[in-house]
């Protein structure tokens, strides 16, 4: 169902703030937002995106708010490109291509990878490793590519593998041997979700 340009404006502002604070804000906050004096408006405004399905809210507890369908955001995507021959190129949008998930999420971070012990997972020098935390190793399926620390040896990028209180750190490049170490010398601190690699920082 359509939104009313009021309506819009409210939603669009409301997902924008929930992706950057990772909770609802309140209806004052709301009103604020959008030059309002008075709550009606506002308790109108969501009653609609509720009833239309945009959003999910227990009437009079503005921070159960939450998001059901998020627009689309995000690079567009034309098709597909040939890195050999040559194909048609695409003139209509397609998707479009939104990172958010990742970079919107508060609890993950970043690491700059060094050295090409992953290269064979396509992960070179420079490219910036995105990690969600671990809550729980034993959640930890092994083949997963892992920021690991071993205690004395430091932090390093692998894929973890555990047979009962062994745990091997295994590299994606033949150069080099795995790591293997007890299980009680090994920190887990997060599962790789994706890597950003700059065109301008690969020709430096």
């Amino acid at each position: 169902m359509e939104l009313t340009k009021a309506q819009q404006e409210l939603y669009d502002w409301l997902v924008d703030y929930i992706r950057e604070h990772q909770h609802a804000p309140s209806i004052r906050q709301m009103m604020q937002a959008m030059n309002l004096k008075s709550p009606a408006p506002i308790q109108s405004r969501l009653e609609h995106l509720r009833s239309k399905g945009f959003i999910e809210w227990a009437e009079g507890k503005a921070r159960t708010i939450k998001i059901l369908k998020y627009a689309a955001s995000g690079v567009p995507i034309y098709g597909t490109i040939a890195a050999g021959g040559l194909v048609e190129p695409f003139t209509d949008v397609a998707d479009k291509l939104d990172l958010s998930p990742i970079f919107h999420q508060s609890d993950y971070f970043a690491l700059q990878v060094m050295g090409d012990s992953m290269i064979e997972d396509s992960i070179v020098e420079g490219d910036m490793a995105i990690m969600q935390p671990v809550k729980d190793s034993a959640d930890v399926k092994n083949g997963t590519i892992v920021a690991a620390r071993v205690e004395g040896q430091g932090t390093t990028l692998k894929r973890y593998h555990r047979q009962g209180e062994q745990i091997t750190l295994q590299p994606a490049n033949a150069k080099y041997k795995p790591i293997e170490a007890e299980a009680h010398l090994v920190q887990l601190q997060g599962i790789l979700v994706g890597v950003w690699r700059g065109y301008q920082s690969m020709k430096r």
